[in-house]
């Protein structure tokens, strides 16, 4: 999918947000890696990562092609803060009306309304592929990011007491929360 928009940011600095391609392969690569490092409420370590950079510029260029999936950057003053995207559930009759949703913004850039703004594009992408519904999980203790999902729409609807296993925290719970299109 392909995917273009300007945006203003809360601190008065534009974002270009567009779908990658794989002359950003590096970089994503990198982006991704750092955002990893940052939080402990993604779902990988940067050492877990199974792409390298030629990998990562394949895999952007096959969301920009595809006509269902897609992954969002976001570039500031020319540097990329941050990464969204959707993907397929599954392929299958049963499954083709569900889209998962992912994203990772480097620490310098919280609350600016990046987190937001992205969110938004791959809901306006999902709708645009035809997904009736839109998922995500969230670490519990997460509580900005359920409230930006909440405020978009998104709704509860389970709990995994022990989604993920910390490295530093011990296990984490996962809310899990959907959004209906």
């Amino acid at each position: 999918m392909k995917y273009k928009q300007k945006i203003e940011l809360k601190n008065g600095k534009e974002a270009l947000l567009r779908n990658g391609d794989a002359a950003d392969g590096r970089i994503v690569y990198e982006v991704f890696n750092a955002a990893h490092a940052e939080t402990d409420y993604l779902l990988s370590y940067p050492d877990e990562n199974s792409f390298d950079t030629e990998q990562e510029a394949q895999f952007l260029q096959a969301k920009t092609n595809s006509p269902d999936e897609i992954e969002i950057i976001a570039i500031i003053d020319g540097k990329v803060a941050g990464t969204a995207g959707i993907e397929a559930v599954g392929r299958k009759h049963k499954l083709r009306h569900r889209a998962e949703f992912g994203i990772s913004v480097l620490k310098e850039y919280w609350g600016l309304g990046l987190g937001k703004a992205l969110t938004k594009a791959c809901i306006q992408c999902a709708k645009e592929a035809g997904y009736t519904q839109v998922e995500l999980n969230v670490v519990a203790e997460n509580e900005a990011a359920i409230s930006l999902y909440q405020s978009l729409g998104f709704e509860e609807f389970g709990r995994n007491p022990r989604g993920f296993n910390s490295r530093i925290s011990g296990y984490q719970e996962l809310v899990y929360m959907r959004l209906e299109l």
